[in-house]
């Protein structure tokens, strides 16, 4: 089949002939192809009148500023075309890119190895193995990976190397196509929207599981009881989707949308999502008598037609979530890390 391109440079050669997505992803054996279509049949016009409604806001510029129109045009998705600059663009990365010229390159020229460097070395062959882009350092993104891994190493000498961060890099990557934009888009991401994430003790998301619990608690009390009946640790579901901020977790279309949100609205996004799928799928979890059963649905949620529709996903994440006002949440943060301190100096 000959390739397509929509207006917003998404890529429609996608068929029930390939096995393998717009972003290098393959899918794998059960994969839903007539559910993939049907979707697929809706999400282009979406696609289509979103790019023609971004192609008026941007005129002839490549990225725009901050704004409320903005906000509410990223809600409803960036087209692939424009995605890496106003990534850029909204989330800060480029002031500072812009004010360190050359400060990417000289990071690379440093040839010494040590152990941050062996340790990126023998990560980035791991990363996304599904992927037929990271797969060879001579024709595909293993290479720039790695430089980007190492170059963030060296910049930011107290975090170094985290695991997960070759993921996080890799879908950078994917998006931006360069080096130097996806260095920018990390230490932004690491360093101001996610700051403790990172860490050696990954503190922070320790911090966004117990938010998330009590969230539950709130909003979802059957949900919290249930959970607390069966003994499951809301650590054991839920610490992979914040570390690898849903890449990995979720559809990669729907992730990025994800993505587009978080990097203008912060992390308060990744919570959003966390609350949305668990008040979604509340019945479903109730009816899960047993710990294996709970475990295996909430596997399942993140591979259904809900979050599969990623733009009626990505409302609902703004409808089912309710309010959720910066103060509050950044209280809650506050109190669930003094919680987290406490428990690391007993378990130490």
């Amino acid at each position: 089949m000959a390739a397509n391109a929509t207006s917003n440079g998404f890529n429609t050669s996608i068929s029930k002939l390939s096995n393998v997505d717009e972003y290098g992803f393959e899918r794998p054996e059960d994969f839903d192809y007539s559910s993939f279509e049907e979707f697929m049949s809706k999400y282009l016009s979406v696609l289509t009148r979103r790019a023609q409604k971004w192609s008026h806001l941007l005129g002839v510029k490549e990225t725009v500023g901050r704004s409320i129109k903005v906000k509410r045009y990223v809600r409803k998705g960036i087209p692939t075309k424009h995605r890496g600059k106003m990534w850029l663009t909204i989330s800060g990365a480029k002031r500072k890119m812009d004010s360190q010229p050359g400060y990417y390159k000289s990071l690379l020229e440093n040839t010494t190895v040590d152990e941050i460097v062996d340790l990126v070395k023998l990560d980035v062959p791991r990363t996304f193995p599904d992927n037929i882009y990271f797969r060879d350092y001579h024709e595909g993104k293993l290479n720039n990976l790695y430089n980007v891994l190492v170059a963030f190493a060296r910049h930011n000498t107290t975090i170094g190397y985290c695991q997960g961060l070759n993921y996080i890099a890799g879908m950078l990557l994917i998006v931006c196509k360069e080096e130097e934009a996806s260095f920018w888009l990390l230490v932004t991401l690491v360093e101001n929207i996610l700051p403790e994430y990172y860490t050696r003790d990954m503190i922070g998301v320790q911090i966004d599981v117990r938010v998330l619990e009590e969230l539950v608690r709130e909003r979802c009390p059957l949900i919290g009881r249930h959970m607390d009946h069966h003994g499951i640790s809301w650590a054991l579901i839920v610490t992979k989707w914040f570390v690898c901020l849903y890449a990995e977790v979720l559809p990669i279309e729907t992730v990025l949308r994800i993505w587009d949100c978080m990097f203008y609205e912060g992390n308060k996004v990744l919570m959003r999502v966390a609350i949305t799928l668990v008040q979604s799928n509340q019945q479903r979890l109730l009816m899960a008598q047993e710990f294996g059963a709970i475990i295996e649905c909430f596997k399942a949620i993140l591979k259904d037609a809900q979050v599969l529709h990623c733009h009626e996903f990505m409302e609902s994440v703004y409808k089912v979530s309710g309010t959720f006002k910066r103060a509050d949440l950044g209280k809650l943060r506050d109190e669930c890390k003094l919680k987290a301190i406490e428990e690391s100096k007993r378990n130490r």
